[in-house]
């Protein structure tokens, strides 16, 4: 499941499912890129044709760079060290193809993350963003993940009712359904519960003829420690 999750409202804007021989990069080419959006990607994603189709359709995007990315610096800017980021340079390929592929300067971030000691580095084709704030919108991309961990956990996708290809979509497109419904639900009604906490209120409540924002002003839904210890909630919706 391909998926591209708008950071603002935590809302699916894109959802593509395909069997497991299509590799995610490919998916980049049914995405219609927004002017001045920030598109945030792993670098399983890091084609340079594609990423140019970006920076042509006026958007920005944030990646990692790979080990064999041929590089050339052009210059380097200052940094503070004590924010973790160890250089901020522009850049261009100096590969044929990449050149090719995309002949504009690209800016390239190294940081370095004290909490896991990792070392990351990141290419942008934005230059003017401070470069904290780049590897913060990097660091986002990791919702995606806590949305999948969120879908498995509580929407019942962990084993599949029926093995068809029909099956397997029909059962992943109902549980995005239900997700996408409570998640609107919550932001409508202003609800302070949790996904989850909401997810279990219908799930008592799905016969009763109850209007839905009589079922949150029940005292006995508001409990504060009624999700599972060993679930995280996702996001702060």
């Amino acid at each position: 499941m391909h998926t591209l999750l708008n950071l603002q409202g935590n809302i699916l804007d894109f959802i593509v499912i395909t069997d497991g021989k299509v590799h995610d990069v490919n998916i980049l080419d049914s995405i219609i890129f927004q002017a001045g959006a920030y598109y945030v990607m792993e670098r399983g994603y890091l084609d340079f044709a594609r990423l140019y189709k970006i920076h042509q359709a006026k958007a920005f995007f944030v990646t990692r760079a790979k080990k064999n990315t041929l590089l050339t610096r052009r210059y380097s800017h200052h940094v503070d060290k004590t924010t973790g980021i160890q250089c901020d340079q522009t850049v261009v390929l100096t590969k044929a193809n990449s050149l090719v592929s995309y002949p504009e300067p690209l800016r390239r971030i190294r940081f370095y993350d004290a909490e896991r000691k990792k070392r990351l580095v990141f290419l942008t084709n934005n230059m003017t963003l401070s470069t904290p704030m780049i590897a913060k919108l990097y660091n986002s991309r990791w919702r995606v993940e806590l949305f999948f961990k969120w879908i498995k956990q509580h929407l019942r996708i962990k084993v599949f009712y029926g093995m068809s290809e029909n099956a397997v979509k029909s059962q992943i497109w109902i549980a995005i359904c239900v997700y996408l419904l409570v998640t609107i639900v919550k932001k409508e009604l202003k609800l302070s519960q949790s996904l989850y906490n909401i997810l279990q209120i219908f799930s008592l409540t799905q016969f009763e003829k109850t209007p839905i924002f009589k079922l949150f002003e029940s005292k006995n839904y508001n409990h504060k420690n009624d999700q599972p210890y060993n679930n995280q909630p996702l996001f702060n919706l």
